[in-house]
């Protein structure tokens, strides 16, 4: 009997064995991993762009830019804060890098777009004014000059040779030109007389071209005589002044 309760609390023994034994093997259940970390905000992005690029200083140029993830828009030089989105007209005067500054919970990114400024070349120069033609009259009126002489005659004195010579250079330059010597007079001394003293001045200017090379057919002669005085007044001074050939422009019409 003794020996049955001996075996019996052996059994006893190890089965309670076997039981820890068991007990000490049971898995222990992990506790959950901790939730993971929200992702990070995304970094701004933007773009700038500038139309036309190349300008001649004076013009203007379009900035154009886009952007998301920006809580804050910075366009310089000139512009300052702007919207997410839009465009903005502008005159630099030289060349310049525009710069757009995006920031946002996720950082800062920038754009930049580039505009070159040239100077206009100057404008052209006007042109000259168009040459006026000098007529055949009016080189006529600015180079020839009369004879004067004395009174009550019509010998060609010294200052008169040298006026008719430089004439008669003029005449012989411009073959085409013909011309009327007129006589003149002072008022002194009757209409008749003074006609005739006219005819033999006019003659006298008329033969010396001729004897200088200026063909006689170029040239008509007229005596006016008293009639068309250049002077009134009574005078020596005056009277010479009227004592004189003149040159006319055209033939004398017969």
């Amino acid at each position: 009997m003794r020996k049955k309760k001996r075996s019996l609390g052996v059994l006893v023994g190890i089965l309670g064995a076997v039981l820890l034994a068991g007990a000490c093997h049971k898995k222990v259940v992990a506790p959950p991993p901790p939730p993971p970390p929200p992702p990070p905000p995304p970094a701004p992005t933007v773009t700038l762009t500038a139309e036309p690029s190349t300008v001649e200083k004076g013009q203007s140029v379009t900035l154009s830019w886009t952007s998301q993830n920006a809580t804050d828009l910075d366009l310089q030089p000139e512009v300052g804060k702007v919207q997410a989105q839009g465009s903005s007209s502008v005159t630099p005067q030289d060349s310049v890098t525009y710069t757009l500054t995006a920031t946002g919970p996720g950082g800062t990114q920038s754009a930049t777009a580039r505009v070159t400024v040239t100077i206009p070349p100057p404008p052209p120069p006007p042109p000259p004014p168009p040459v006026k033609e000098i007529s055949e009259e009016d080189l006529f009126g600015q180079n020839v000059k009369d004879a004067f002489f004395d009174y009550d005659k019509s010998d060609i004195r010294p200052d008169a040779e040298q006026a008719l010579t430089s004439d008669g250079s003029f005449f012989k330059d411009h073959q085409s030109i013909k011309f009327t010597v007129e006589g003149h007079c002072d008022e002194r001394g009757s209409e008749e007389y003074n006609l005739g003293l006219g005819d033999r001045r006019a003659t006298a200017a008329k033969n010396f071209l001729v004897n200088a090379g200026v063909s006689a057919d170029r040239v008509s002669t007229i005596s006016y005589g008293k009639s068309r005085p250049v002077c009134q007044d009574h005078t020596e001074e005056c009277w010479q002044q009227n004592r004189h050939a003149h040159f006319r422009f055209g033939a004398e019409s017969k």
